[in-house]
């Protein structure tokens, strides 16, 4: 049985979709697709038919790289009026030794309904064992009672229903619905941060998300209402250019700090109304260094209302944490505790597809937890994607590019 999931990551300004097999206990990944969204606000779906069309060209852009139709995906739903509660359960083992199906049973039992809210997930932060021995993984112990603490995530209920009906509408079956903030933290976490109080900040287009963690687990988040759209108008208002030119130099030519710009460094363009203009670096990346300072600066007073505890990490992820130089303005704001997150996925060196990319971790994670064995395919589609695959391999073989996929996939 091939185990093979598929994240969706519907933003503003891009769907991001990621496909990845989970092979041996590693992810290796299948195909990954960034697609122009429409009808997209901040992350909430302000039209259906135009957010619906965005959605199927996005689909279409990974089925044609896999060969295969996707039917089934893990999808992300905005973080706005996100809650996290604690809950408990408890439950008596007459079997005498823990299974998974005693987890299964207290995650469901720990569930709450909110009003307005849906339950996106449960994580539990520790079990105890016969009211005395506190572990983090109870199974196959010896208890004659378990009782466990965890984490219930919720996310208003009209953001959820509008995702899942945008899939509905194209015949997709959304398996499972995701909080970004905690794809955010699979994607990047390692052991040091389960000892921790750690925020993760994911600048998007239209808004940042940071969100705090407690020893791996996710205990609140806030949402700033700007982004890298603000740094794109900034460089369109100064040049007199249109959206699209601006978002362009960003990516192409800015540096996120003035530090290591060089004046000498230019790039031409024809403004609105037909001037030709020359653009050099040090003054573009004084623009884009002076808006994300100010997004920083309300990231800083943020964490500041979140939690008075002494911070151990800051990890800075999202399309625009992409940028060159970005690390000195995030140290210059947040201090020397503050790095730029780096997915470890090969394929993938975007941060853009951080949540993606976490959000098949986490899914992965509740799986095993649950002792379930599970994938996005029927063995059918398994044969179609193995067939195109050995095709595409087959045709790269004699290619230098095709050798050096043909290296790193055997060593991952």
């Amino acid at each position: 049985m091939k185990h093979i999931y598929t994240s969706v990551d519907i933003g503003s300004d891009s769907i991001k979709i990621v496909v990845c097999e989970l092979f041996q206990n590693k992810l290796n990944l299948l195909a990954s697709s960034s697609f122009k969204s429409r009808g997209i606000k901040k992350g909430l779906i302000t039209n259906v038919e135009l957010a619906s069309r965005s959605l199927r060209g996005a689909l279409s852009s990974v089925e044609e790289m896999l060969g295969i139709k996707i039917k089934r995906v893990i999808a992300s739903v905005p973080s706005y009026f996100a809650e996290y509660s604690v809950v408990k359960s408890e439950i008596d083992i007459e079997e005498g030794s823990i299974t998974n199906d005693h987890v299964s049973y207290l995650i469901n039992q720990a569930t709450v309904k909110k009003e307005n809210q849906e339950i996106v997930t449960v994580i539990p932060v520790d079990f105890r064992i016969n009211e005395q021995l506190v572990v983090k993984d109870p199974i196959g112990r010896s208890a004659q009672r378990l009782s466990m603490r965890a984490i219930m995530a919720t996310a208003h209920k009209k953001s959820v229903y509008s995702v899942i009906g945008l899939f509905d509408m194209i015949g997709v079956e959304v398996v499972d619905i995701a909080l970004n903030n905690i794809g955010d933290l699979c994607a990047f976490k390692n052991k040091d941060m389960d000892k921790k109080i750690g925020v993760i900040v994911n600048i998007g287009c239209e808004t940042t998300t940071l969100s705090l963690y407690n020893k791996g687990i996710i205990v609140k988040s806030s949402v700033i209402g700007m982004g890298g759209l603000n740094i794109d108008n900034d460089i369109s208002y100064m040049y007199k250019i249109d959206l699209d030119t601006a978002k362009k130099l960003k990516h192409k030519f800015a540096l996120a700090h003035k530090r290591n710009a060089n004046t000498s460094d230019t790039y031409e363009i024809t403004t609105s109304v037909n001037d030709k203009l020359k653009i050099n670096q040090f003054e573009i990346s004084e623009i884009v260094s002076s808006r994300l300072e100010e997004i920083l600066n309300l990231v800083k007073k943020e964490l500041n209302i979140l939690t008075s505890k002494r911070i151990d990490y800051i990890i800075i992820t999202g399309g625009t944490s992409n940028m060159p130089d970005i690390e000195y303005v995030a140290t210059d704001v947040l201090g020397k505790n503050v790095s730029i997150g780096s997915i470890k996925l090969l394929g993938i060196r975007n941060n853009k597809y951080s949540s993606c990319v976490g959000n098949i971790v986490y899914f992965i994670g509740r799986l095993k937890m649950r002792g379930k064995n599970y994938s996005m395919i029927n063995n059918e589609e398994a044969s179609e994607l193995a067939t195109v695959r050995k095709s595409s391999v087959e045709s790269a073989k004699d290619t230098m590019l095709g050798k050096i996929y043909e290296h790193f996939s055997s060593e991952y």
